[in-house]
């Protein structure tokens, strides 16, 4: 009895695991074909490694190193950047080889076939069809594992290559053999950020050879034969070789077992998959929901050691507390992209990370005197425009994620960062506008100021709820003499002048940002119906040749089309602005009916067109909630779902444009959900038209929110009804503060 009861209870156990496998529906060929520039290779969720390979061709569809139309690889470098515009990384590269190689980045190029290749959550292998050998990648959160199987026993190397990046240009490097069987090393580094500084420790399974051979950074090492895999171990540090081997000891807890640090990555994977448990109409659905999922996963990055080392922006390295465990500083912060969409499904997926991501931020401000932009391996890039990240610390501050102690510096950072005197901002406080004779994308930088001013006025107020109206919040600042607290750099000043900034109360500033807002109203164009850049005398351009669909100089990676809509924070007031509501919806309608067509300086992220609407980019991704703000749900509705169904697929060329560090992602699992954050801060979600048939969202505090559909189907795609907790939500419109208390989320679809 006893043996049958053990037998049923194995058995129960395995149909729960096997219920609880969600990395079976990840494909992460998604995204790896046409535009989507997502990473390929072993990872595990936020990791700082990113291992898979390099691919021999290069170019702006190779920013990630790898593109579905590839057919060589170069070697497999331990970072790689997910979705992202810009190419960077590729840093420390091993390619097993056998027999002579010429030690050059074309010399070491071997050719694959997809057949040969196979790719899951944590896990990566392919065959290298010139030299025969399997490759198979396996990860940690700070190391990565590779098993290397040679055809033939006899003359088997391994390349370390410290030369060869993606997009960067290596300045020092070296490789230090401290036994047989340890390397140690570092790459410094110049590309989109600037002076990347990455550490490493290398291990392998048996003894190298004595002597290497070396050309130009790149190091050849030579084993004994042997008829069993190569097995080698890479760790990573931001701060020193000997944290590298620190990491690579704090996280070996498999010793040389491939399948079962293998199979820790899938369950770290598992686990974060499981944070939403959904069922679906068809496969093709759940393929690209969990596939979302995990691409949503990959940054922002690990940046610190298992001791809490960190780097600072400053080059410095700052010790982490007694008894610190790492995963408090991060980076790889694409924060114009994703402050739309990832950023607020963040707060409700995964609170328990939000006070890193605010420690970062501060840290950040701290160490280069702004709040970041895009930010990557303790650089600044300063890529794109606005000020991304005050929306993102101002939602935490908002939904209550930022400790007591640090609510006055993350006031102070938002508020300093948007009175600086620089990227456009002086003009800014000059004019109340960038205009397009002193600035270049003054348009699109305009309206991101906008909706910066206006996060920091809702957090602002917040303080002011908490009894801080009358607080002096800059007043330490102008104390010292001069503004250089936190590492401001001198000549950075505000224009609203110093003593008066200094003067300022909460309350005032919050009038200020809430005044400063506003500003858009000035850069709609009667004329035209759009909105377009004022030059300093505050006229508009001529119309002669004026062309909606025409990207200019005005404008980032958009035309007016897609920009007259970046007013997320005041979707009433734009109303009024375009001459009230039977107009707005007029004009809203033409945005999807006109013709896709674009002129030739248009930007290539201009992508996934229905009409002038581009889902391809960020600046769209609002755009189709704005009807269910004015009383046109159905029109969100059917929209939100022509976009799910026609620009998401289940193919490499899954994704419409960039995948942006997760942003693509996160907008079609909010949206799958049921809801979405216009605004840029505060948790105020606007429902769309859910495609799960059921999901099980967990929350903080061990609470769950299940959303259950009635009636969804292909063609019954309108909400009728939503209920929440047993109560009827009439304007369509819910909160986080109520989602987040976990419960019952009913909605009701009809044809």
């Amino acid at each position: 009895m006893r043996k049958n009861l053990l037998i049923l209870a194995l058995l129960l156990c395995g149909a729960l695991n096997a219920q609880q496998n969600f990395t079976q529906y990840v494909n992460p060929m998604i995204g790896t074909g046409d535009h989507g520039h997502v990473f390929l290779g072993a990872n595990v969720p936020f990791g700082m490694v990113d291992a898979g390979p390099t691919q021999q061709n290069s170019g702006w569809d190779w920013c990630s190193g790898y593109h579905y139309s590839g057919t060589s690889i170069v070697g497999f470098a331990q970072t790689h950047l997910s979705g992202t515009g810009c190419s960077d990384l590729g840093d420390v590269a091993l390619m097993p080889t056998q027999g002579d190689v010429t030690l050059s980045r074309d010399g070491l190029a071997s050719t694959y076939r997809h057949e040969d290749e196979q790719a899951a959550p944590g896990y990566y292998s392919v065959l290298l069809q010139r030299f025969g050998i399997r490759t198979e990648i396996t990860a940690t959160r700070r190391t990565a594992l590779y098993r290397f199987t040679y055809p033939k026993a006899e003359d088997q190397r391994l390349v370390v290559d410290l030369n060869n990046g993606i997009g960067d240009h290596v300045q020092l490097s070296r490789l230090t053999r401290l036994n047989d069987s340890t390397f140690v090393g570092y790459r410094i580094s110049h590309g989109w950020a600037n002076e990347q500084h990455l550490y490493f420790a290398i291990k392998v399974n048996r003894p190298a050879l004595k002597g290497s051979e070396e050309n130009d950074q790149i190091h050849q090492l030579r084993f004994a034969p042997s008829a069993e895999p190569l097995l080698v171990r890479v760790a990573l540090s931001p701060v020193s070789e000997l944290n590298a081997m620190l990491n690579m000891d704090a996280e070996d807890e498999t010793g040389w077992n491939f399948e079962a640090q293998r199979q820790q990555a899938d369950q770290a994977w598992n686990e974060q998959l499981g944070r939403i448990e959904a069922t679906f109409m068809n496969d093709r659905d759940r393929t690209i929901f969990y596939t979302a999922l995990f691409h949503f996963m990959v940054a922002p990055q690990t940046w610190d050691d298992t001791n809490g080392d960190w780097r600072g922006s400053d080059n410095r390295i700052y010790r982490g507390a007694n008894g610190a465990k790492g995963g408090d500083n991060l980076t790889t912060l694409s924060l114009w992209d994703t402050y739309r969409a990832a950023a607020p499904l963040s707060t409700m997926l995964l609170p328990e990370m939000m006070p890193a991501i605010a420690t970062t931020y501060l840290r950040i401000f701290r160490t280069q005197g702004k709040l970041p932009v895009w930010h990557l391996m303790s650089q600044e890039t300063n890529c794109m425009v606005g000020c991304p990240a005050v929306p993102v610390l101002a939602d935490l501050y908002l939904k209550g994620y930022i400790a007591e102690q640090d609510k006055k510096l993350a006031l102070q950072a938002m508020v300093s960062s948007l009175l600086m005197n620089e990227r456009g901002l002086g003009s800014l406080r000059t004019y109340g506008y960038l205009p397009y004779d002193k600035e270049g994308e003054s348009l699109a930088k305009t309206l991101e100021y906008y909706l910066a001013d206006w996060s920091a006025a809702q957090a602002l107020r917040k303080a002011m709820e908490e009894g801080k109206s009358g607080d002096v919040l800059m007043g330490d600042y102008h104390r010292l003499g001069k503004l250089t607290a936190f590492g401001l750099p001198e000549g950075m000043t505000w224009n609203i002048t110093e003593m008066e900034v200094a003067r300022m109360t909460v309350a005032q500033l919050a009038d200020y940002f809430s005044t400063r807002c506003q500003g858009y109203r000035r850069l709609f164009d009667p004329r035209v119906r759009c909105m377009r850049s004022l030059d300093s005398q505050g006229q508009f351009k001529g119309i002669d040749g004026f062309n909606p669909a025409y990207q200019t100089g005005e404008y980032t990676e958009g035309n007016p089309w897609q920009y007259t809509w970046l007013v997320p924070h005041d979707i009433q007031g734009l109303v009024t602005t375009l001459g009230g509501r039977k107009a707005f919806e007029a004009r809203l309608d033409s945005l999807f009916t006109a013709p896709s067509e674009l002129n030739a300086e248009a930007n290539p992220d201009i992508t996934g067109l229905v009409g002038q609407y581009a889902h391809g980019n960020e600046p769209s991704h609002h755009i189709a909630y704005i009807y269910s703000m004015i009383g046109s749900p159905k029109k969100t509705a059917r929209l939100v779902r022509q976009i799910m169904r026609e620009l998401y697929t289940d193919q490499p060329a899954g994704l419409c444009g960039n995948e942006d560090v997760g942003q693509m992602s996160a907008w079609y699992l909010l949206s799958a959900l049921g809801f979405y954050q216009v605004e840029p801060c505060g948790g105020r979600y606007i429902v769309g038209s859910p495609i799960v048939k059921e999901a099980t969202v967990h929350l903080a505090g061990d609470k769950t929110l299940t959303i259950r559909t009635h009636g969804n189907s292909d063609k019954a795609i309108y909400v009728s009804k939503v209920v929440l907790n047993g109560q009827t939500i009439n304007d369509f419109t819910l909160r986080h503060t109520d989602l987040v208390q976990g419960g019952t989320l009913d909605v009701y679809m009809r044809k």
